[in-house]
């Protein structure tokens, strides 16, 4: 048994973005130091001073590697694929442990918009979207796994697109319990109302015998 597919005619939800406020910040702070050790730099050899030396060793080095170079290549290889890597991370939305969630269907209008107004509520705004951890989903769901009978322990894990259940059980036939298990799995999955429904799977095994 698998979890409920999304209803048809819902927009894509749109993942929640990351502000990655410490990397920002901490790349910003590592530019600042460069430029601003540059500037010095150049300030200090304008006024008759000589450059520094990490300049003067980079322009040394330079100056004997030529662009076809093997090492010169192999440099600029690392540093595009490190740059491609960086480029992909800040592209994406980031907060891969929140799983979306269905926005509510608009309510059909029954008022006009002035008496809506009036009144101050009415529908959600559009543009709203809920997101729930990963870790609140799997305690969700174990709540729901512990109450089939004949499960003694269980460890529920989710991912983006499935949830792990690891369940023994100290009496009942395990295809029993498995069968069951599934079941509230993919009644709990759909009463989250999940964007992207996982789905589950389901181990049962035998408790020991000085648990049960």
């Amino acid at each position: 048994m698998t979890a409920p597919a999304p209803p048809p005619g819902r927009r894509p939800v749109r993942r929640f973005r990351s502000a990655r406020r410490i990397p920002a910040a901490l790349v910003a702070l590592v530019l600042l130091a460069a430029a601003g050790l540059l500037l010095y730099d150049l300030v200090a050899v304008r006024a008759g001073r000589p450059a520094l030396q990490w300049r003067r060793g980079l322009a040394d080095a330079l100056d004997r590697y030529a662009p076809a170079d093997p090492e010169v290549l192999v440099a600029a290889g690392v540093l595009a694929a490190i740059g491609a890597v960086l480029l992909v991370l800040a592209l994406a939305p980031g907060l891969r442990r929140v799983l979306m969630m269905l926005p509510p269907e608009p309510e059909p209008p029954q008022k006009s918009a002035a008496e809506a107004a009036g009144e101050g509520g009415g529908a959600p705004a559009a543009g709203v979207r809920a997101g729930i951890g990963r870790r609140d989903a799997a305690r969700v769901l174990r709540d729901r796994v512990m109450e089939v009978p004949g499960v003694r322990s269980a460890r529920v894990r989710v991912r983006r697109r499935r949830v792990a259940v690891a369940a023994t059980s100290h009496f009942r036939e395990l295809d029993d319990v498995r069968a069951d298990l599934q079941r509230v799995l993919a009644a709990g999955i759909g009463e989250l109302a999940l964007a992207h429904p996982p789905h589950p799977r389901v181990r049962v095994a035998r408790a020991a015998a000085g648990k049960r």
